[in-house]
């Protein structure tokens, strides 16, 4: 079994900038409604199951494999197609910060261990500024997956806002 990370990682980070309100976009992050709406890479589906929004407090969901090229890759890694997963809640600062660390306990023979997460939003003129900030996995292969499921899901989100007006201005 590997062992996981034990020192400081290296960080990434994703921007964009939304034409919504800086409210509208913080209850995207915060609210059952809100994140079954887009969380999660392309081709997965979310159901909040319980969601405590206090430090300390958990946002635990199921993470479901639907589309067939995630599902064959699910059946291939030997993972299962619906995942629990949960976040603890570091920080809670609303409506422009929001801190979580995630249990990576989902990779075969790796133990389990926390990645960290920030949102922060600001308000512009005439939108939000999304900056997204997460952990670097426990190698390059997994950081890489890490990043490109982040990016998947922030695609999510551009089209779930595109859908209501409020895209992606920059």
């Amino acid at each position: 079994m590997t062992t996981p990370p034990t020192s400081a990682r290296a960080q990434f980070s994703i921007q964009r900038t939304y034409a919504a309100l800086i409210d509208e976009a913080w209850a995207l992050w915060t609210t059952k409604a809100g994140i079954e709406s887009w969380w999660g890479p392309e081709g997965f589906e979310v159901t909040v199951t319980s969601l405590d929004l206090r430090p300390g407090g958990e946002l635990v969901y199921l993470m479901t494999a639907v589309a067939p090229e995630q599902v064959a890759f699910m059946k291939q890694a030997g993972m299962p197609l619906t995942t629990e997963c949960r976040v603890t809640y570091t920080e809670i600062s609303p409506p422009s910060r929001l801190a979580y660390k995630t249990l990576a306990d989902f990779v075969p023979g790796v133990a389990p261990y926390e990645v960290a997460t920030v949102v922060e939003l600001k308000a512009t003129t005439g939108g939000v500024k999304l900056t997204l900030t997460f952990d670097a996995m426990h190698d390059d292969v997994w950081t890489e997956r890490a990043r490109a499921g982040h990016e998947s899901q922030m695609r999510k989100l551009d089209a779930l806002l595109s859908t209501q007006g409020k895209g992606v201005r920059s």
